[in-house]
């Protein structure tokens, strides 16, 4: 079968294949690589065999040959028919037009460290691997770029300006210490107290028995059909197995940090194929060293990069300056030899419960997504507490949206819908889950259709146990560094009892109920902290804005919420789902067939599903009414501070140097010293000099500017934002107990920061 056209997509390629491929170029092509690849995107694509062949000239056609799994995963797969191949202009090109591939989880190897490129931060331990020389004969060679400089020592540099400082902002959170050492953020945010044991990783876990490099430098698992337990278990690694980071992953690090420094200050806009190659080389060599949290940020960044510069794909710079910090972070502490475990990250596999599963179905959520992208989520949850998901996402946008709500859904021979399934449960033999908690079809997977419970029994009951302040300080960790990730379960919706007050908008303001309020009866409970209800989407096409208005249209009445904290708006949850709040007369009276819930963007509220009289709600007082309305992180004096760190990835070094030498630059420092800021100020000043600053040589003639100072300095005002918006998030949340105190504390706070 033989399918061409200009929409027909490439197919994915290995990391190490296109920056090998770059590698081979001369400087000449190199510098013409950027003008190819963009040349290629109306250039017909042939397909036949399974191979894929792309026209480049009257003698040039470049073929790529996929393994089974689709992916060029070797050199030999991509060819070109020109006299320069392979070391030619064309094979790169159409490889660097083809999507980055979800790479396969290696082992830690025995790697020699002058394979790797850098030189490492700090001197070899007596307890690292001993190295492996490796056949590089089939193989691409090391880097011939020389080795970059290992960074500033963090002692030589000047530490910010410390003192008490504070925010404002509401609850009078304190402001961050700066980072001391350049960037040392878990020693000055403490991590979010109630976090799961899970999101501390192990990383004996994922220490295995060394063994040589293959020709390609590629490694297989063992057993490729056994996949991990996602349970915690007994770590048996060796008794010697060191605690810091090997000498080969240290240089490893300091390849990635010297990669990412070199595109933070090139910026998106001038970031071409020539530097991701060099970083997805470095992602390469950390994903051989086992630096499997690294590798993954390094592979996010040349997504977004690429993202960003296309011209039809939605702007995605948020993500793209949270990636880049976390790369930046995670490779500035492995290579300095931090002993912290999660650096290292987890090996990102899917996982294998043993026993069965037995999951109780909780709600639907449609998904309208990028790239016409739509569908359906179902959440489930099992005796433990633990999520899991059931996805049915495919191009059809809000339309596909709104009809997946009800369409049939296979897990093998099971067939069933995702009303139903939400509604009822599962019993799932041999499961399969990936990563992210989302249950998967694969072999030897049974299910079977079980009886559901109402959110009022059992299991789903906990979810609504914890007053939303503590499910906020999950939600949002104050740490950079602990952060989990693939443990095989889906993250948690948060839910919580409200009694709505009233209609603002397409928001509902409510206010939450304390816990056991249905002890309360049809009394009006204690006034809780006020809390803004939001639809988790506006689309027309979906259910959330006819059930919005009626709810709306019923002040006083008490519901069960299940959603989302949404992180760029204050005391804001995303609502999902809806219920009625036990032991009481004042809530929603639902189908039978519901099961006790109504889910907001699939199931139509009619009159007959709520109370005839509903008791008038309680009178907010002014405190309440300010806290709902209190200043987010986005309209506090910290979007200065962004502004600046959003302005330095996309322009580069060149443009956020150009920024800090108008008035407005010391107009922004001034702001924020007056609002309490003062560390924030220092940064972004900071940060304007050493983007600014150009090193002479000994005939006075200017050498270049040092990327690694101006990537700390970039990367210290990057974290000081995180933790700084973490705390502002933080205090929104005021305790119940506490919600008269810290409701005149936050209108203060506002208003001066308005004020400001």
């Amino acid at each position: 079968m033989t399918q061409s056209g200009t929409t027909t997509p490439l197919p994915p390629v290995a990391p190490e294949v296109f920056a090998s491929a770059v590698e081979s170029l001369t400087t000449r092509l190199r510098g013409r690589l950027d003008a190819a690849v963009e040349a290629l995107t109306a250039a017909p694509v042939t397909v036949e065999g399974g191979t894929f062949g792309v026209r480049c000239g009257e003698d040039a056609l470049v073929t790529l040959a996929p393994d089974p799994s689709g992916t060029v995963t070797d050199a030999e797969q991509a060819r070109c028919t020109c006299l320069l191949a392979p070391r030619c202009l064309h094979r790169a090109a159409v490889l660097g037009a083809c999507p980055v591939a979800v790479t396969e989880s290696a082992r830690p190897v025995l790697i020699d460290p002058s394979v790797l490129s850098g030189s490492g931060a700090a001197a070899e331990t007596t307890d690292a691997v001993p190295p492996t020389e490796l056949d590089r004969s089939a193989g691409p060679g090391p880097s011939t770029r020389p080795n970059p400089p290992a960074g500033p020592d963090p002692s030589t540099r000047p530490n910010p300006p410390a003192g008490p400082d504070r925010i404002a902002h509401p609850a009078h959170i304190a402001e961050p210490n700066p980072p001391t050492h350049g960037i040392r953020p878990t020693e000055q945010v403490r991590p979010a107290e109630g976090a799961s044991p899970t999101e501390q990783i192990n990383p004996t876990k994922q220490v295995r028995p060394a063994e040589r490099v293959s020709p390609t430098g590629r490694v297989r698992p063992a057993e490729p059909n056994r996949l991990a337990d996602p349970s915690p278990q007994p770590a048996h690694a060796p008794a010697n197995t060191p605690t810091c980071p090997s000498a080969t992953q240290i240089r490893a690090a300091a390849g990635l940090w010297t990669a990412a420094a070199a595109v933070l200050s090139a910026g998106t806009a001038g970031t071409g194929a020539v530097l991701e190659a060099e970083l997805l080389r470095a992602a390469h060599m950390a994903r051989l060293t086992g630096l499997h949290r690294a590798e993954a940020a390094a592979l996010s960044v040349v997504r977004c990069l690429r993202t960003a510069r296309d011209p039809y794909s939605p702007p995605r710079l948020a993500e793209l300056v949270t990636i880049l910090r976390e790369l930046l972070l995670v490779s500035h502490l492995l290579k300095s030899g931090d002993p912290e475990p999660a650096l290292i990250g987890a090996v990102r596999r899917n996982h294998r419960p043993d026993g069965s599963l037995r999951l109780y179905g909780i709600c639907r959520e449609p998904v309208v997504g990028a790239d016409d992208l739509g569908g359906v989520v179902t959440h489930l949850l099992d005796d433990d507490g633990r999520w899991y998901t059931l996805r049915d996402v495919q191009p059809g946008g809000p339309a596909r949206a709104r009809r997946a709500g009800t369409a049939l859904v296979a897990i093998r021979s099971f067939l069933s819908d995702h009303f139903r399934v939400s509604r009822g449960g599962l019993i799932i033999s041999g499961a399969t889950v990936s990563p992210e908690g989302r249950l998967l079809a694969e072999r030897g997977v049974r299910a079977t259709f079980a009886a559901g419970r109402p959110w009022a029994e059992a299991a789903p009951a906990t979810v609504f146990a914890r007053p939303l302040a503590e499910s906020a300080a999950v939600r949002f960790p104050a740490s950079l560094v602990g952060e989990s990730g693939g443990t095989g379960y889906a993250r948690p919706l948060i839910g919580c009892d409200v009694e709505i007050a009233a209609p603002d908008g397409e928001d509902l303001l409510v206010r939450e109920l304390p816990r056991g309020a249905d002890e309360f009866g049809d009394c009006p409970p204690t006034p809780g902290p006020p809390v803004r209800l939001a639809p988790a989407h506006s689309h027309p096409a979906l259910a959330h804005t006819a059930n919005f208005q009626q709810l709306g249209a019923r002040p006083g009445l008490r519901i069960r919420v299940l959603g989302r904290l949404d992180p760029d708006r204050v005391t804001t949850l995303r609502a999902l789902a809806v219920g009625p709040v036990p032991g009481t007369e004042a809530t929603l009276r639902l189908p039978d067939v519901w099961q006790g819930r109504a889910d907001l963007g699939y199931d139509l509220l009619h009159s007959d599903h709520f109370p005839p009289d509903i008791p008038a709600p309680s009178p907010p007082t002014a405190s309440s009414t300010h806290a709902c309305r209190a200043t987010p992180p986005g309209d506090s004096p910290l979007w200065r501070v962004r502004r600046l760190v959003e302005l330095a990835v996309t322009g580069g070094r060149r443009i956020a140097a150009e920024s800090t030498r108008g008035n407005d630059h010391d107009g922004h420092a001034a702001v924020l010293r007056r609002s309490g800021l003062v560390t924030g100020s220092d940064l972004i000043t900071a940060l304007g000099a050493v983007a600014g600053r150009r090193s002479l040589d000994v005939f006075g003639r200017h050498s270049g500017a040092d990327p690694d100072q101006y990537a700390t300095q970039w990367l210290a005002t990057a974290v000081y934002l995180a933790a700084a918006e973490t705390n502002l998030r933080h205090g929104t949340w005021p305790a119940h107990e506490h919600t008269d105190s810290d409701s005149d504390t936050s209108t203060s706070t506002s208003t001066s920061t308005d004020d400001s």
